[in-house]
């Protein structure tokens, strides 16, 4: 089962630090605007065993859409980890919706 995030259980995590969310977009993409305080880590050279591990902090995926961070998911269970968020509506979602974004 995946944990499926909305932007405000996405802003309110961020805010308080209980989350670290990682952006699995291409570099080019993160550069180009990216939720602020998010991690790149593209799924294109993805390894789990480079994922950040910090106690009483929860992994959640992002990517544009939803669905590469689906697969970062997967990846990083068939490494034996136990992350289950992401979240769904992406940077898309984000950007739409007038969420803050930082460049480069």
């Amino acid at each position: 089962m995946i944990e499926d995030w909305s932007m405000d259980e996405v802003m309110a995590g961020l805010a308080d630090g209980s989350i670290i969310l990682v952006d699995v977009r291409e570099p080019h993409e993160f550069a180009l605007g990216h939720i602020p305080g998010s991690v790149s880590m593209p799924l294109s050279q993805f390894d789990p065993s480079a994922l950040p591990d910090e106690p009483g902090r929860r992994l959640v995926f992002s990517c544009a859409a939803g669905v590469r961070s689906q697969h970062a998911i997967a990846l990083a269970r068939a490494a034996g980890l136990d992350h289950d968020s992401h979240y769904g509506g992406g940077f898309k979602e984000w950007f739409g919706a007038g969420g803050p974004v930082d460049h480069g």
